[in-house]
């Protein structure tokens, strides 16, 4: 049992030194960066925003979802005046 535990330590231990934490960015491993944005899930929206606490977010009649930038680039989403 301790063995198991010992290796499982070491392999956490590993990929948390692979991983930075950044303000915009949520991880960015081994220098892939995975960023979360968020959108209003409406057809009218066209902005994608860091926080989903932003400002932009408050006009938001349908819900909120978590998405990669990417994503949000590839439906034409630009970022949030609020943001810059």
């Amino acid at each position: 049992m301790s063995l198991k535990i010992f290796h499982l330590t070491i392999t956490v231990a590993f990929l948390l030194s692979k991983v930075t934490i950044t303000p915009k960015t949520m991880f960015v491993l081994e220098g892939e960066a995975i960023t979360t944005v968020y959108i209003c899930n409406s057809t009218a929206s066209s902005k994608y925003h860091y926080k989903k606490d932003c400002r932009g977010l408050n006009a938001c009649k349908a819900s909120i979802k978590a998405i990669e930038m990417v994503e949000a680039k590839k439906y034409g989403r630009t970022l949030c005046g609020w943001e810059d």
